[in-house]
């Protein structure tokens, strides 16, 4: 009873969360996001929406004061990476970033190793994140519906190793990443096309904070406060 109770709380929460945010800003998201169920109402937004990247950026959110100055924080890394990395889509969500590759720019089709020429997006990426070490990257890989089920889950998750892989040795701390595989389960574009497949296999970086950063934060939103 106890769990069929908390899940409609978090379905309601998630429903409250979708409504405020088509008029509030990213740093009014930021700062009430944290404060509405953490990692289990990110996860229920994940599912319901079908955006993996919200679900988890959510899911890492600390909210209030702490949680506007982390989304400051995280403006300002945002804006570099965009001007680093042409390549890529920044977004900024919530109390973090998403980043999205597409895998053509990554990978050859149907293939895992890392482009000659993906490297160099991977670098001036690797730039910002060893610029700003306090925050926790998880590597999510994504596919077409092309395939089975099983197929497309492995491809994805060597996928998100082989990102991992390239970034550790360029010098980011493994313990900052989590590589994870989606296969086709998540599509964001059409796979009724050959556009929306090929933009459907892709590669993204979720960028949230640390345990240290969100530390900072508070306790500089505590020293504000007096």
């Amino acid at each position: 009873m106890k769990q069929v109770t908390k899940s409609i709380f978090y379905m309601a929460a998630a429903a409250i969360l979708f409504a405020a945010c088509k008029t509030m800003t990213r740093t009014q998201k930021g700062a009430i996001i944290g404060t509405s169920g953490g990692a289990a109402v990110g996860a229920v937004i994940g599912r319901a929406s079908g955006n993996t990247a919200l679900g988890t950026i959510i899911g890492a959110a600390v909210g209030g004061t702490a949680g506007v100055l982390i989304g400051k924080k995280m403006d300002k890394q945002a804006e570099e990476i965009k001007k680093q990395v042409p390549d890529a889509k920044v977004e900024r969500v919530g109390e973090g970033i998403e980043i999205e590759f597409e895998s053509k720019i990554l990978f050859d089709f149907d293939q895992s190793g890392l482009k000659p020429e993906a490297k160099k997006g991977l670098n001036e990426l690797v730039t910002i994140l060893k610029k700003y070490p306090d925050t926790n990257i998880e590597i999510q890989g994504h596919t077409d519906n092309k395939g089975t089920d099983a197929y497309n889950e492995a491809l994805s998750q060597r996928r998100a190793n082989a990102v991992m892989i390239y970034l550790v040795d360029k010098g980011v701390a493994s313990s900052r990443m989590n590589p994870k595989a989606f296969g086709e389960r998540y599509p964001k574009y059409s796979n009724d096309t050959d556009e929306g497949r090929a933009q459907n296999r892709r590669v993204e970086f979720l960028i949230t904070a640390n345990e240290k950063m969100k530390s900072d934060a508070q306790k500089e939103a505590q020293t504000s406060g007096k």
